[in-house]
């Protein structure tokens, strides 16, 4: 497999942006619809564009920081490296969230003017295939600007990286330290993908902040104290959920499964290092040791070319009434396709390598391991997901239960959410573990994380999917303050709550790719040290226990600061609707008071859980130890895989049931009634396990896992220096 490869699939990225660039022309063109649409979608998008800006100016502080620390200490290259992932996340952000907040208003007008559901459907998607696309294609292209310009291990045979004289194996720092000496094309690929994970952090810190209090807050003054209907345009706070909608379920998100896209990618190349370091040169050829490098970033552009098909092929057909026959259509075309694409490149990477792929990198099952291993993520990415809808989804058992208890009060409908919630959590957790043992016994380390590769190898459509339920939302909002037919906002509704099922798998597909992603990282770290640490070693064991209450703590914080941040808003909304002259609709309420409230406190309690996942392994390594460092990671991520299946089941499962009430679903308990304000309470419970604290879970326990593999000389060097001392 040669590096003609990686120019092809450099090719299918930039196919992927023109396709990118083709809709977001196409959106930007079609009509917004009437004044007061033109004039309320206007308002959304420039306080979308205030918050990122705010939230990019204090991001870029820390960013700098870093990537001066890393430049002068670590690696002369890596501080570049890690601005680049930092850069790829921001700009998909942005893409995502200005695509976004044009597609919302244009769906709400497509579903005006054709009173069509397919119509519809194709707006919503165009607008989320914009997101998902450049997820995919950016979070790629900058691994392969790394590969391509720089190379991987001592084999530097690239045209490029001969001008540059780039180092293999004694890669360090402008302030040259002999106890920091590091692999440095390991390390210019982990801190890409830290970049990604630091963006990604924050992003789902404040904008889960954000779009949670303004949510929170505006269903307790518009649905219980005012009996007032969803999205209604007096309540002030309305119009910064709206916002929050685009910054944290399409920005966030956006940068959320970039992350895990690219530390799947970066855990298998760094397990494919330690191949090399292991078995040594004598063992291992040049040819065997890239097609096990460059596997990943193949598997990763033959999955995005079939993202771009399946799209393309239903944005192109005729869609009828039924919004989640349409979306599973893109999925099965990606998925079928990514099977068979990846089924070849196994068989043209490893096909030639006989018996030495059982003997040196064994793979049980020769040149169809790593096929395998993908097919076994992606089943297990689907399965998962099949889980999480029955789970969350109105047209199941499960959540129409816990809607038929909100007749008897708040107090039931929690215990029954909860209840769902926890039940939901056995069998995804099931299906991750026996997933790990299969990959792990047919094709070690390396099987797990082409496994989590497998999962994520269509995350251009997944990602597309998941963000047209926010540009649903945003419709069904725009349709009802925008005062649009009742028949409108059926349409919207129907896209919505398909959206919010989707959202749901789509958290089930991230925590279980952070799952596998995360298992590779610490076998990777594990691989550094001398010696392998036993599990009864008294610093792990307490590493473990620490790590998981970690998990508690870190939840907490997340949960604190949003009720804060929802308390605030709510005041100050309470204050606005005492207008009279607001209440009854003759005046516009101060939108931009709320605007710039929201974004303040969110910005403002974004920085410590951030700051937490960057600090604890590099803190606690550094006085503890490396063994310490294991212990942290292994019970962060026990504790944080069944917590984040939790937190996001649950909270779809109350949302769903709260949108099944409101359909009319329980004869004589519509909307207004005492039933819906309990599940509207069960709602706002759940609005903050589902997409604030949920969400960053699997971000915080990859993170951590980066840090520690990325810093592990650091940490190993300040550990030994504070030995000494003492």
């Amino acid at each position: 497999m040669s590096n003609l490869w990686l120019f092809i699939i450099l090719g299918v990225c930039l196919l992927a942006l023109l396709f990118v660039v083709y809709n977001y022309i196409v959106i930007k063109r079609m009509p917004e619809g009437t004044d007061r649409m033109v004039k309320m979608s206007a308002i959304i998008r420039e306080g979308s564009n205030v918050f990122i800006k705010k939230e990019f100016t204090t991001i870029a502080i820390v960013i700098a920081s870093l990537a001066v620390l890393f430049t002068l200490f670590i690696e002369k290259f890596s501080g570049i490296t890690y601005i680049l992932g930092a850069t790829m996340s921001s700009i998909v952000c942005i893409l995502g969230m200005k695509s976004a907040t044009y597609a919302n208003v244009r769906t709400a007008n497509k579903a005006k003017e054709s009173l069509n559901v397919g119509e519809t459907v194709k707006v919503a998607l165009k607008g989320g295939s914009i997101s998902g696309l450049s997820v995919q294609a950016l979070g790629l292209l900058g691994l392969l600007l790394i590969v391509l310009i720089s190379g991987v291990g001592p084999q530097q045979d690239t045209i490029i990286a001969g001008l540059l004289k780039l180092d293999g194996f004694e890669g360090n720092g402008l302030i040259p330290i002999k106890a920091l000496l590091t692999n440095a094309a390991v390390m210019r690929i982990t801190t890409y993908s830290l970049g990604c994970s630091t963006v990604a952090m924050f992003n789902r810190v404040a904008g889960g902040n954000y779009t949670k209090a303004a949510d929170i807050s505006a269903d307790i003054l518009g649905k219980i104290r005012n009996d007032l209907p969803e999205d209604d345009s007096r309540v002030p706070n309305v119009i910064a959920d709206f916002i929050g909608d685009n910054v944290n379920d399409i920005a966030g998100n956006c940068s959320d499964l970039l992350e895990s896209f690219v530390a799947t990618i970066s855990a298998s190349i760094v397990l494919a290092v330690a191949f090399l370091g292991n078995t040594g040169l004598a063992n291992i050829t040049k040819e065997l040791f890239t097609a096990t490098y460059m596997y990943p970033l193949v598997v990763a552009g033959g999955g995005l070319l079939s993202c771009v098909i399946g799209l393309f092929i239903v944005q192109v057909r005729k869609m009828g009434d039924n919004p989640s026959k349409e979306l599973n259509l893109a999925t099965y075309i990606s998925a079928g396709l990514t099977l068979v694409v990846v089924g070849v490149l196994s068989y043209v990477a490893f096909g030639n390598a006989g018996g030495a792929l059982k003997e040196v990198l064994g793979f049980k099952a020769g040149w169809a391991t790593p096929w395998i291993c993908c097919v076994l993520g992606l089943i297990s990415g689907v399965a998962i997901g099949m889980i999480t809808e029955y789970y969350t989804s109105a047209d199941f058992k499960p959540t129409k239960t816990v809607a038929e208890y909100a007749v008897e009060g708040e107090a039931f409908v929690v215990t029954k959410g909860d209840a769902v919630g926890s039940k939901s959590v056995m069998l995804p957790v099931a299906i991750i573990g026996v997933a790990l043992v299969i990959a792990a016994s047919i094709g070690g380390t390396y099987g797990i994380a082409i496994s989590a590769l497998g999962m994520l190898s269509f995350v251009g459509t997944t990602v597309s999917i998941d963000a047209f339920g926010p540009i649903a939302d945003n419709a069904g909002g725009l349709a009802e303050s925008c005062h649009l037919d009742p028949e409108v906002r059926k349409i919207t509704d129907k896209l919505d709550s398909v959206g919010n099922t989707t959202a749901a798998v789509g958290k089930g597909f991230a925590i279980g790719s952070a799952a596998f992603a995360t298992v590779s990282l610490i076998c990777a770290y594990v691989s550094n040290l001398n010696v392998v640490p036993r599990i009864d070693s008294f610093m792990v064991i307490a590493g473990c226990i620490i790590g998981g209450a970690l998990i508690e703590f870190f939840c907490a914080l997340l949960t604190d600061n949003t009720i804060a941040s929802a308390k605030e808003l709510a005041d100050v909304g309470d204050r606005q609707l005492s207008d009279p002259a607001i209440l009854a609709g003759e005046k516009d309420p101060d939108y931009n008071e709320l605007v710039a409230l929201a974004t303040k406190t969110a910005l403002k309690r974004m920085l410590v859980p951030s700051v937490i996942a960057l600090a604890v392994p590099f803190v606690c390594g550094a006085i503890l130890g490396p063994e310490f460092v294991i212990g942290i990671l292994l019970g962060a991520t026990v504790v944080a895989i069944p917590r984040a299946i939790f937190m996001g089941n649950s909270g779809g499962s109350f949302d769903n049931a709260k949108k099944y009430i409101e359909s009319g679903a329980i004869e004589g308990h519509g909307k207004g009634s005492a039933a819906h304000k309990a599940a509207v309470t069960g709602d706002t419970i759940g609005d903050t396990r589902k997409d604030v604290v949920g969400v960053a879970l699997d971000i915080f326990i990859k993170m951590m896992s980066t840090v520690a593999t990325t810093l592990f000389v650091v940490i190993t060097a300040l550990y030994s220096l504070i030995q000494s001392l003492f």
